[in-house]
Order: structure tokens, then C-alpha cells, then sequence
């Protein structure tokens, strides 16, 4: 592999990327031609959209792609030719993205997205929606080419790649985000309000859930060795990920289940719900963190699971306690909740405990309410103190340009990420009958040392963070 090196940053001078953000300390407040100098109302001129590359064109990549359809795509990188070749069909199916088809129809394709990166000197930012396991490799080489960077959740498959691309962000200066669209909506900022507002006073415990997996889990490693399709780079898409056959219970849908791939139902929805518990209660680094499952046999991960973190007291916030339940798991029903009401919604939920009262959400901070509803009417909300959003990906550009932050950037989701993945080693050391204690300043886990080998794994020889 063709390493990107740490001095592989934008060079000095006024360059177009300097424009769109790519050199924000020195160009934000340079202004770009005037639209109307370049044509009516609603006319975007060239110069003031970006040159964006998608890694990872099916599925969730496709409508991140449809996502930043405002902007110039101008290359397109997937490890199976099929996929590309169906996303391309289906957009163009698409009346309103006809002129999004044209540029993709038109745009380079690669397999590999380190030559994509390497080639297309053009590029002034990426989406990455690729599975989990191949988030951190290609967001890194990314950032040291100087692109920005919006990568889908769970953002990284470890705590240390985590606590990397936090690093590389601020080292390199890029404009970046994490696709979790519930983050840009207007559920989780009154969740925020609310709780800052002291609508059920000191928060000491909440539980999220979700109703995932709703993929098959628990398997052992598939024995049968079928070829492999040939529209599928089987190498490319293991990428930093140890070796192994092909087999059709990987890719393209159950990635998710296994280890060296995905990250589980946590990983899958803690983005869109833990999300919205780490939030409002301010939340940073846990102390300690202790799991239970069903059977896991340390290939694809558990059926069921609960995870119980214990964070300390933040400024005027007491300590906290945060549960997790997945896999139809739930927490106690509150007293107070009407009889027949659902707790959360379909996908999952958000239940905070108060020593003032209750407050409950769904999955993505939707629909928050006062428990029981008598308490909702009573409430006196308080004025908006949260910026509204446009999107998660439209806010994510609208940072490129004015050189501004986005809201889930790498420095709050990556902390995020981090306890998410702290819940996943806790899993793998249930039969060590142990409480995990972290120390978030050193990214330690202090009394199971043997607990720290998976912090990150060894990659693959070809891939590195370097």
C-alpha cells in the first residue's frame, strides 16, 4: 500500500480548495463569486461546490451519495462492480437526481480506494460507507491528503482507531462528520434542552435499547469455501481485517454480525441511541464498564446483551449509570407510563430517570416526552438554545465552506465511539467474571491488562494508520 504521509497536507497558497475550506484558519472570510453575478435565483456557480468522492457506492452509500447530490461528484470507488453498477441504475430510475447520474455515469471508478485517493487530485472531500471494520484506514488517508471527511457510523470497529482519527482531525484540520442522522434533528436538541432545563432534575440512570439484531448472529465461522463472485475484490474488501474465505454469510448484508467486520447491534444503533443519552447528560469517558450475553463464541457477536456503564460526576451533574439492552432485551417499565403506551418506538428508545420525574424518547431522540403525559402538558418548555440543523450531510458542507465545525465532528463522536466499542471488549472478557475500570486520559482499561489487545487489532500486511 502507497502510504499517505503526515506532511501530505494542503500546500500554502490561495488554491480552490483554500476557497471551500480546505485552509479554513487562513481563507474562511474569503469571499467566493456571487451567485448572482453567475446567474438567476437558485443558480449554484461551479466555484462554489465541492469536489466529493464516495467510497462505498450501495446501499447506506448511495444515499449518501443522493445525500451530497448538491455538490460535484467526481469519483466513485466500491469493492464489487454489481454494486456500483445497480446504485448507478437505480439513481438514474430517479428523475430528480438525472443530473447526479450524468456525473456518475461520467465520474472515475475505482476498487481500490487508496488509488482513488492517490489519482483524483481534484478531490476536496469523501463520504465513507464502507463496512465498519475498513471506516478508520480509509478516513485516515483521507484526512493527511487534506479531504474533509463524512464517515457513517459506528465511525470506527475499535477504541484506539477511535482516539486516532480524533488526532489525525485536529492535526490535519479538516472539516469532519459522523453519519448519525438522528443528531441533526430536532428530537435530540430538546432532549438537551429539557435536561439542561432541570425538567426532571438530576439524571443518575437511564437505559437505551434497541430492538436490533434483526440480522442472523451467534453463528460459528461458515466451513464451506465457495468461489467467489467476480464481480467482488474478496482482498479489497477484507482490507485491514484478518484473512479468510469467502463466503456469502459476510457480504453483502451480515457483515455486520461478525467480529472483524461490524460492530454488533451497539455498534449498528448506539450511534442513533446511546447517542441520545451521551448528549444531554454531557457525557465523556466511562469508569468502569461490565457486560452480560447470551452465548458468544468470539466470532459473530451475541443474540442479546446488556452493557452497564458507570460515568463520574460532570460539572453540576451527578454520576450516572447507563444501560444498554439489545435484542428484544428491555429495562423495567416505569410505574408511571400508561397502560398500552409504547416505550420508545419500534426501532429503540431513550428512558432517563430524574429524582424529579421521567423522560422517554425513541430511537434517533424522536418523539421526547414527559412521562406520564399529564407531566408533558404541565411543562413549560424553555426557549431553543440549540443552532436547528439542516442535515447531517448538509450541515457537513455548509462547514466545508465557512469553515466552521460540524455537530458531530470527530472530536465528540469519536468519544462516543470509544465507549460504544469499550461495551464490545467488556463482551469479549465476560468469562474473566470482571468489571472493566478505564482510564479515559491514557485510553487504559487499568485492572484486566490482558483487556487492553483489543483496543485495536493487527492489521492485515498493506494496511496501517500510518
Amino acid at each position: 500500500m502507497a502510504q499517505a504521509t503526515k506532511n501530505a497536507k494542503p500546500q500554502n497558497g490561495i488554491s480552490r480548495r483554500s476557497f471551500l475550506g480546505g485552509s479554513i484558519a487562513t481563507f474562511a472570510t474569503i469571499s467566493l463569486i456571487p451567485r448572482h453575478v453567475l446567474g438567476g435565483n437558485g443558480y449554484v456557480p461551479p466555484s462554489d461546490k465541492l469536489n466529493i468522492a464516495a467510497i462505498g457506492v450501495g446501499g447506506k452509500g448511495r444515499s449518501d451519495i443522493t445525500s451530497v447530490s448538491s455538490e460535484n461528484i467526481v469519483a466513485l470507488c466500491d469493492v464489487d462492480d454489481d454494486k456500483m453498477a445497480d446504485s448507478l441504475k437505480r439513481i438514474k430510475q430517479e428523475e430528480k437526481y438525472q443530473g447526479l447520474a450524468e456525473q456518475m455515469a461520467k465520474a472515475p471508478k475505482y476498487r481500490d480506494f487508496r488509488k482513488m485517493l492517490e489519482t483524483e487530485k481534484s478531490i476536496d472531500a469523501v463520504t465513507i460507507s464502507t463496512p465498519d471494520h475498513t471506516h478508520a484506514v480509509a478516513a485516515i488517508m483521507a484526512m493527511r491528503l487534506g479531504k474533509h471527511v463524512f464517515v457513517q457510523k459506528p465511525l470506527t470497529h475499535s477504541v484506539k482507531e477511535a482516539r486516532i482519527l480524533r488526532q489525525v482531525a485536529k492535526e490535519t484540520g479538516v472539516v469532519t462528520q459522523m453519519g448519525n442522522q438522528g443528531h441533526a434533528e430536532e428530537g435530540g436538541r430538546l432532549v438537551c434542552e429539557w435536561i439542561w432545563d432541570g425538567a426532571i432534575g438530576s439524571v443518575r440512570q437511564v437505559y437505551c435499547w434497541t430492538n436490533r439484531p434483526v440480522w442472523a448472529t451467534g453463528m460459528d465461522r461458515p466451513k464451506e469455501i465457495p468461489s467467489v463472485r467476480p464481480s467482488l475484490d474478496w482482498d479489497l474488501w477484507l482490507g485491514p481485517a484478518p484473512w479468510r474465505p469467502y463466503h456469502p454469510a459476510y457480504v453483502p448484508w451480515s457483515w455486520r454480525a461478525w467480529c472483524d467486520f461490524g460492530t454488533g447491534a451497539l455498534g449498528d444503533m448506539g450511534a442513533h441511541i446511546f447517542d441520545h443519552a451521551y448528549w444531554p447528560l454531557k457525557l465523556e469517558y466511562p469508569i468502569r464498564v461490565q457486560a452480560s450475553s447470551t452465548v458468544f463464541n468470539n466470532e459473530s457477536w451475541p443474540v442479546a446483551e446488556t452493557f452497564h456503564y458507570d460515568f463520574p460526576a460532570r460539572g453540576e451533574m451527578p454520576p450516572v449509570r447507563l444501560t444498554w439492552m439489545d435484542g428484544g432485551l428491555m429495562p423495567p417499565r416505569p410505574a408511571e407510563l400508561e397502560p398500552g403506551r409504547q416505550m420508545g418506538d419500534t426501532d429503540g428508545g431513550v428512558l432517563f430517570i430524574g429524582d424529579k420525574g421521567l423522560l422517554m424518547c425513541g430511537c434517533y431522540g424522536r418523539n421526547p416526552r414527559l412521562i406520564p403525559e399529564s407531566k408533558m402538558a404541565e411543562y413549560k418548555r424553555p426557549a431553543k438554545s440549540i443552532p436547528r440543523s439542516p442535515g447531517i450531510h448538509e450541515e457537513w458542507i455548509e462547514a466545508i465552506k465557512k469553515g466552521t465545525k460540524s455537530t458531530t465532528d470527530f472530536e465528540y463522536s469519536s468519544k462516543l465511539v470509544e465507549c460504544m466499542m469499550l461495551g464490545n471488549i467488556a463482551i469479549r472478557m465476560t468469562s474473566k467474571n470482571r468489571i472493566l475500570e478505564y482510564d479515559g486520559e491514557k485510553g487504559e482499561i487499568t485492572n484486566l491488562p490482558e483487556a487492553n489487545e483489543f483496543l485495536i487489532r493487527e492489521y492485515r500486511d498493506g494496511w496501517s494508520l500510518a
